[in-house]
């Protein structure tokens, strides 16, 4: 029998394009040959899908600096109706020519236009089978202010915060915001990796952080900052059900105030994962519930990470879902399986094998 074939597909048009970069060349690496056909599919920062090189060895981060996806001669077009497996190249002259004949797509975009339910929806449309959760579960854990909302409805507990709109200015909210109290974070609505992050501890900074976050994002959230350990918890899905590992703690260090884009990507020494050793077990049980249910509550499918704050007297606040997770064999998650006998390759195999198993249409 033939194997089936895969479509590694990122970079995109949000600020995390770069990142997506690293985490498909890391998915490119761990994909087993022998299991799997594989070729990618890079986005361009305008748009543009593009075949791009299968090496893992070009999407790596070289002197800081993070790789891209660059437009090239030729288009990529996904099938042009439902049921389709062929996917094309659109070539300079208006040439179209097959691709490949695709059986899964495993999208690594982050941020909106991408991990936002958009590209999922446009996989949908065609009915091509993809890693991860749907449209509605993509939008809600992209978008911080209805994620809280799902959240909320679920009964679970989470960091109070004040949402500006696009146009809304701090001054109108101020009453609210300092009701939240010092110190506060302030974050871009719908980014992730950090990006836009703002610690604020004197509200005459404030503006310049909201300033901050809206390039990223016209909306912007204002949290109250959650005293406690921060620590995520690896959520997978399979054909036998869904499970959370082990959680780890997330420890900084350096110059690092708080788990920033810096401490994430270009300083290996700035960040440990702590064995969940050092959580009671019985708060170790309670948090990986609460990762469960917060997966629920959107509607997750897949995989997720779930980072929730512990306090000293063990009560959990859920911070955030992130429906794609960074996927280096650095980054978190990967790391959380690993550390439960469940290997970066057979963890990306666990998650193809899922899909493929997958029905397409409405679940």
């Amino acid at each position: 029998m033939s194997k089936p074939t895969v479509a590694v597909l990122f970079g995109g048009r949000s600020s995390e394009h770069g990142v997506s970069c690293v985490t498909a060349g890391g998915v490119l690496g761990a994909i087993d040959r022998d299991r799997f056909d594989v070729v990618a599919v890079g986005i361009t920062r305008e748009g543009r899908w593009v075949p791009v090189s299968s090496d893992p060895a070009d999407w790596r981060i070289v002197d800081a600096g993070m790789p891209e996806v660059e437009a090239g001669a030729q288009t990529v077009l996904p099938p042009a109706q439902a049921g389709e497996r062929t996917w094309s190249v659109l070539g300079k002259d208006g040439t179209v020519t097959a691709f490949a004949d695709i059986d899964v797509v495993f999208p690594v975009l982050h941020g909106p236009y991408g991990e936002d339910g958009t590209v999922q929806g446009a996989l949908e449309l065609v009915d091509v089978r993809y890693v991860g959760s749907g449209v509605l579960a993509s939008a809600a854990g992209m978008d911080k202010q209805f994620m809280k909302t799902a959240f909320r409805s679920a009964g679970l507990p989470v960091t109070p915060d004040v949402t500006l709109l696009r146009g809304d200015s701090v001054a109108d909210s101020s009453a609210q915001v300092e009701e939240l109290g010092l110190p506060l974070f302030v974050k871009p609505a719908r980014a992730g990796s950090s990006m836009g992050i703002s610690k604020v501890t004197d509200l005459a900074t404030l503006e310049a952080a909201v300033a901050d976050a809206v390039k990223h994002d016209p909306k912007v959230l204002i949290e109250k900052a959650v005293v406690g350990r921060e620590i995520e918890t690896a959520v997978l899905e399979t054909i036998d059900g869904v499970r959370a590992s082990l959680p780890g703690e997330i420890v900084t260090g350096g110059d690092h105030d708080f788990y920033d884009f810096e401490a994430k990507y270009l300083d290996e020494e700035a960040v440990n994962l702590v064995s969940t050793a050092q959580l009671a077990p019985d708060v170790a049980d309670r948090v990986r519930e609460v990762a469960i249910a917060a997966f629920r509550a959107v509607g997750a499918e897949g995989l997720a990470r779930v980072d929730v704050f512990v306090a000293d007297d063990g009560a959990i606040t859920v911070n955030e879902i992130n429906t794609m997770p960074g996927f280096t064999p650095t980054s978190m998650y990967p790391r959380m399986w690993a550390a439960a006998g469940l290997p970066y390759e057979d963890l990306v195999a666990t998650l193809l094998e899922t899909a493929l198993a997958r029905p397409v249409g409405l679940r």
